[in-house]
């Protein structure tokens, strides 16, 4: 696989200082933001399970559920296969939410297969599983694999941070954005990075979890 892993600082800095040089507006919105975060997470179940639990919520809200999975101990297949109802609903989760993080934890998915496979793969298989959709597929492999050339244009605080930054007059939408987004190759994760900090900035709030 020759795809590009972001795995440090450095990395999320080299993308910001190409997107910065192809466009002046990326230049003035990272001198607001300051330096990007790496944001890498782990790879495994958790993290697709907490992205399933981050579906459709503030970030607040996202929140406070994930500590109460957590608390409860189901944050792995076994007692997520386990657990009852009821205590799905204990920790906030609606019956939706019961069935795809039941259905994630029966996939019994080869997470350590997805580190070499390409992006387009590793995302084909997610989304073949319910409850995973194009967004959370393309966070996955955005943050928990470090592809440094996936974006994620369904994603709302992204549309209204274009929207701001260019100047559009509506919010883009998702096919909209994606073709946007084909300009910032090779680093379109960096440019995610940078448009969830400037919606941060611009709105006083947190675009991801």
């Amino acid at each position: 696989m020759s795809e590009r892993i972001i795995k440090t600082d450095a990395d999320v800095a080299e993308g910001a200082a190409w997107l910065a040089a192809y466009d002046p507006r990326f230049a003035n919105a990272l001198e607001l933001c300051g330096p990007l975060p790496l944001r890498r997470r782990e790879d495994g179940f958790r993290e697709l399970l907490s992205a399933i639990t981050s579906q459709q919520l503030s970030v607040a809200s996202a929140n406070s559920i994930w500590v109460r999975m957590e608390a409860a101990g189901m944050c792995d297949p076994a007692p997520i296969l386990a657990a009852s109802e009821a205590e799905f609903r204990a920790c906030g989760f609606s019956r939706q939410k019961i069935g795809y993080a039941q259905d994630l934890a029966a996939a019994d998915l080869d997470y350590a297969a997805f580190r070499t496979l390409p992006s387009d793969e590793v995302m084909r298989q997610l989304i073949a599983i319910r409850g995973i959709g194009t967004w959370t597929a393309e966070i996955y492999v955005m943050f928990s694999l470090g592809r440094a050339d996936v974006f994620a244009p369904g994603d709302l605080a992204l549309q209204e941070a274009a929207k701001v930054l260019f100047n559009l007059d509506e919010r883009p939408t998702e096919k909209e954005l994606r073709k946007m987004s084909e300009k910032w190759t090779p680093w379109r994760s960096v440019a995610a990075r940078l448009l969830w900090a400037y919606y941060r900035v611009e709105k006083e709030r947190e675009g991801i979890r």
